[in-house]
């Protein structure tokens, strides 16, 4: 079984995309097709249900703490009971976005990415870490895009160049109170935000409480300025104070006062144009703003409660995607008596990237647990071998019509069926017994 450190568990493929990839092999005959397609009807709905529940569960977890909620909670919660409350949100949220295939970053691998400044693109932030009582960072879809820009010699031509760029980035934060942060900010809630195409140098941009840094450019264009005119104006100053000591020791009172009164004039110089320093300063402070403003509005994508919703989904077709692919490669490519869990690892693996050209690292121990956990696959010594058809459906359909168990010893079932559409029911008999 290959492990790969350039490779992540996530499969770029919808999972309608994926059933009809898979309903075309050539390994399928005409009559299994259309079980296929019922198989994987059957294998989403379980998963959407059990998930739906994960959803459930994490939209109570963060309601407490949810700064855009406009419902009225029942019990409020105490202030001593936030914190575990709060500890319990965090784990729950670290938990689904593994099952998503993100990956978790430390404080350290953060300060790593942004170490080297900012990118063509983006601008050089300073962040404060006090700003945060709590931070998860989670990304996915490390990769390397191409982008132009317009040189700075010749700029009417564009230069492209390759940029590392997280396709996803997810922050969990809680955020204290500090001199950075505007008092309307609520400081007792939690706040979830998921961003596209982020470059990596450029992760900064995202963080709440940071402060624009001048580019050196920038920096050093002023600063010579700044210096030239000082020293000139110092220099004046000088100049004509010695006038009018000259001035005033060899020529009348009035001559003296005369010279003397030239001294206002570098002043004045020296202090208007340190003015139009300063307000070029804050107009091209108001510049890089601008453009920070406008690279967020289109690399965000979803924010608080919404977030959450989005990665529940992400997470169950994943989990969808693992399940169709781990069982179809057993149930049709693998010999009579199974493979073990590098094997089908690797033939997968190789068949994603011939296929499709996807270089994925498939998670083979968490896609054959869920074969076992719906009770598709057989365990014979170190194989694995996949149930038929017939039998997937059968197990599945009765997992399916036994979620709910009401009419347990009643005369008549209050729900009469629970078929998919499209679907021909297979019976509710026990496949077990």
């Amino acid at each position: 079984m290959a492990e790969y450190q350039d490779r992540e568990h996530y499969i770029p493929l919808r999972k309608s995309d994926l059933v009809t990839l898979l309903a075309r092999d050539n390994k399928l005959s005409a009559a299994e097709r259309d079980p296929f397609r019922q198989f994987c009807k059957l294998v989403a709905s379980v998963w959407h249900f059990e998930y739906y529940e994960t959803l459930d569960r994490l939209k109570d977890a963060f309601a407490p703490f949810d700064p855009d909620s406009t419902c009225k909670p029942l019990d409020p919660v105490a202030r001593e009971d936030r914190p575990p409350k709060m500890d319990r949100l965090f784990e729950e949220f670290v938990g689904l976005m593994a099952r998503a295939n993100f990956q978790r970053l430390s404080r350290k691998d953060v300060e790593a990415a942004i170490e080297g400044g900012a990118s063509d693109w983006g601008i050089n932030m300073n962040v404060d870490w006090d700003v945060f009582e709590r931070m998860e960072v989670f990304v996915r879809g490390d990769v390397k895009t191409k982008r132009t820009k317009r040189g700075a010699i010749f700029f009417w031509r564009k230069e492209t160049k390759e940029v590392e760029t997280y396709q996803r980035l997810v922050l969990l934060l809680k955020l204290r109170k500090h001199k950075r942060l505007p008092d309307s900010i609520d400081t007792n809630a939690v706040f979830l935000k998921m961003f596209k195409d982020i470059p990596k140098l450029d992760l900064e941009m995202v963080l709440p409480g940071t402060t624009l840094q001048m580019p050196w450019s920038q920096q050093g264009k002023l600063g010579v300025s700044l210096l030239g005119t000082f020293g000139w104006g110092i220099y004046k100053v000088f100049d004509q104070l010695w006038a009018g000591i000259k001035v005033l020791l060899g020529a009348t009172l009035d001559a003296a006062a005369t010279g003397f009164s030239a001294l206002w004039g570098p002043f004045l110089l020296l202090g208007g144009y340190a003015y139009k320093q300063y307000a070029g300063y804050q107009n091209t402070k108001k510049t890089y703003s601008k453009m920070l403003a406008e690279s967020l509005y289109f690399q965000n994508l979803d924010n608080n409660g919404g977030v959450i919703t989005q990665v529940v989904d992400e997470a169950e077709e994943q989990e969808c995607r693992e399940t169709i692919l781990a069982y179809f490669y057993l149930w049709k490519y693998a010999p009579p008596q199974g493979w073990n869990a590098g094997q089908l690892d690797d033939y997968i693996e190789m068949e994603l990237e011939a296929k499709l050209g996807m270089k994925v690292d498939f998670e083979v121990d968490d896609a054959i647990a869920k074969l076992e956990k719906l009770g598709i696959v057989e365990k014979k010594g170190d194989n694995y071998v996949a149930v038929g058809i017939d039998k997937a459906l059968e197990l599945l359909d009765y997992r399916w019509d036994n979620y709910f168990q009401y009419n347990v010893g009643g005369s008549e079932p209050v729900v009469t069926s629970s078929v998919l559409p499209g679907q021909q029911k297979t019976g509710t008999k026990n496949p077990w017994a």
